[in-house]
This record gives C-alpha cells, structure tokens and sequence, in this order.
C-alpha cells in the first residue's frame, strides 16, 4: 500500500476540527469517519442539519483500529452507530445512512423536526419524493464518478472533463426545469434536501480539480454558456449556496489538507477502494 494512503493527517482542522472537539463524548449516536472523505461529509451535514446529539470519532481508514474492525468487518466509513429503542442499530454507507437519519429524526423525537425529503402523503409528495430519489441516484452513478475519473485522469484529461460536464449539466438543467418552477438556490427551490446533500461535498471540492488538472473542471464561465447558459448560472447559484450553507462550512477542514490528502487522487496512485474501482473502470464501491 502506498505511503501516500498511510500519511494523512490524523485530524480534522479549521472549522471542522471544532465540530468534532465539540462532539467528542460518548452519546447515543457515533459517527466513525474520516475527516476528507466526502461520503462521511454527507452523513455528518446530515447530522448537523438536524441538530440531533451524536459522538464524532476519526477513523484512519488505511489503518483501521481492531476495535472499529470489530464493529464493520468491512472497515468502511462512514459507519454509524446507535441506540434505538432498545436497540443498537449499525449501519453504514453514506446515502443509506443520510435516509434512514433523515426518517429516524421525522418520525421520533429526534433532532429539530427538519424534513431533507419532501413531506406529505398526497401523490404530489409521492412524485416529489421519488424525483428526489432519482436524483439522488444520478449524483452517485453519474456525477461522482465523474469527479474522479477527471481528477485522476493521466491521459484522456478533455474526454473526463467532457463526461463531468456533461453529468453536472444533466443535473442542473433539472433544477431549473423542475416542475414547480422554482429557481433555486437549491435543488427543489427553497427546499433544501438529501438530493443537495449528497453532491455538495463534490461540490465542494471541485477547487480540487482546477488546483490538479490543466484546463481545470471546464465549466463555462459566466456569458460563455451559449444556449446552456441559464443551465449553468443555476449552477452557479447552486454552488454558489453549498459553500454558504452552515453544516457544509462546519464539517470542511482547512483546504491545504485537501490539497495534500487529494494529492494520491490526482496521481492517481491512491490505494482507496474508491480510486482503485475508477483506475480499473468498475462502479464504486
């Protein structure tokens, strides 16, 4: 295994450095995670959004305490523990885990009473919330894939760059054609949802790719969009308001850590489960 993979700072820093000081004791609810991994982003966002009491524990995914091995045998983050009724729930993969906190804290008492999907029973909540979830399945078997092919694309940079723009463009057109209308900031409007969530810590990391690829991530500036251009001033605005929304800045460390830690990445000699199914063309774990 790389020494790349195995020198990673062993915290997090910045604002996000904070946030886990001050989730440090033991709750009902443990997050184990790794503070530059996006996908564990997405649950603690999750998290922070709905205000409810959890313990954030850092986990060095490419050297795996026994103790956390014992708990996920896959060594996977993020990994989420808790006491339900009784009960310890385990439970891991971020999109698996962001719905089932999201309708653990609707349906008890739980968090802040903030919905991320669309409420309701009528077959316009029922559209509405399968929209979402077909969305949400772009952002994970489109868009993120997307991002790492680019960002560790050696050869074939302008062909990756292409499909990343071309998966993002799918996504923000829906945005402004969505059926109420609305323009935003996010997804479904006013309403920020799971389907925001799960593609804003990529987001978030896009200056990644600009920092690593000549040419950077090829998004049109403004007034160069031509007939896309109100499809990519929606992103804009969309990305635009990721970086502004409390619980992305909350969970974001210092951006140099980033740049060190993405480093393998855009190399590509990262020994991740995640860069190693982009190397060899298979879908991410």
């Amino acid at each position: 295994m790389s020494a790349i993979d195995t020198s990673l700072h062993p915290s997090p820093s910045g604002t996000a450095a904070a946030l886990a000081a001050a989730h440090s004791t033991p709750q009902p609810l443990t997050l184990y995670g790794s503070w530059f991994c996006p996908f564990v982003q997405r649950v603690w966002m999750v998290l922070e959004e709905h205000q409810i009491p959890y313990q954030y524990v850092e986990i060095n995914p490419y050297k795996k305490d026994p103790a956390f091995l014992a708990l996920n045998p896959r060594g996977l983050v993020p990994t989420v523990t808790a006491e339900v009724a009784g009960k310890t729930r385990l439970l891991y993969e971020s999109v698996v885990v962001c719905e089932w906190l999201d309708e653990l804290c609707s349906s008890t008492a739980a968090g802040n009473g903030l919905r991320l999907m669309p409420a309701g029973e009528g077959e316009e909540a029922v559209f509405e919330r399968a929209r979402c979830r077909l969305w949400m399945d772009h952002v994970v078997t489109r868009v993120v894939p997307a991002f790492y092919r680019l960002l560790q694309a050696q050869e074939g940079v302008a062909e990756a760059r292409a499909g990343f723009c071309a998966a993002v463009r799918a996504f923000a057109k829906e945005m402004v054609d969505s059926g109420s209308g609305a323009r935003g900031p996010w997804f479904l409007g006013a309403e920020f949802t799971l389907v925001d969530v799960l593609l804003a810590p990529w987001a978030r990391r896009l200056f990644l790719i600009d920092h690593y690829k000549k040419g950077g991530v090829g998004i049109p500036a403004r007034g160069e969009g031509g007939p896309d251009e109100e499809v990519w001033e929606r992103w804009e605005r969309w990305v635009q308001a990721v970086g502004e929304r409390a619980s992305v800045k909350a969970t974001w460390s210092d951006d140099g850590r980033y740049i060190e830690a993405y480093k393998r990445y855009a190399d590509n000699t990262t020994q991740s489960e995640v860069g190693q199914a982009t190397r060899q063309g298979r879908a991410l774990p």
